[in-house]
């Protein structure tokens, strides 16, 4: 757990730098804008890694705090459906980005619960229950500091078919292979 938890604080924490301590951030780009975006990266990657060994390992051993119904997985499911959409959603402007306002938040909010509704180790608590927390504290912060702009596509009509037809086509992959490929549970399986 200790390795998650880790892994969890880097990741976390160096996504809430804009939250808790912008004029540091600032700083660190007028610098540097590639030291920041470098060491940015390397601690985001450190952080993910020691996530998905902490839970790997943690699920050799699980501690058992709820178990939900069966169906439960269909509504995880459905809810999943938008994630992808709307995770890319800042790349390709257009009426769902704009509707969304902050979409990957959404996202994120959206990926943390649907996976809490069928999973209830203390394991997936500490794990979605922090990605949700830090979702809800960044969307608060967000009405409180200026947007940096995303490096995007241009705004055009068909954006949202674009995200529509990518992020479904993301989720299919995710549920049919990638899923069972990278975390070592299907699904549907």
């Amino acid at each position: 757990m200790l390795t998650l938890v880790l892994g969890l604080i880097l990741f976390l924490g160096i996504h809430s730098v804009a939250i808790v301590a912008m004029p540091l951030r600032n700083r660190a780009v007028a610098a540097s804008e590639v030291g920041w975006k470098l060491l940015y990266a390397v601690i985001s990657l450190l952080g993910l890694w020691l996530i998905a060994k902490g839970y790997a390992a943690y699920r050799l051993d699980p501690y058992i705090v709820y178990v939900t119904p069966v169906w439960m997985r269909h509504l995880s499911a459905l809810l999943l459906l938008p994630v992808f959409i709307l995770f890319l959603a800042p790349y390709f402007p257009g009426r769902i980005k704009r509707v969304t306002v902050h979409p990957q938040l959404i996202a994120v909010k959206l990926w943390a619960v649907s996976h809490l509704l069928v999973n209830g180790t203390l394991g997936d608590l500490v794990l979605f229950g922090s990605f949700l927390a830090w979702a809800v504290v960044d969307r608060i912060s967000m009405k409180r500091r200026q947007q940096r702009p995303l490096p995007a596509a241009p705004a055009s009509a068909y954006n949202d078919l674009i995200l529509v037809v990518a992020g479904l086509a993301l989720y299919g992959v995710t549920v049919v292979w990638a899923h069972k490929w990278l975390i070592g549970v299907a699904p549907f399986g």
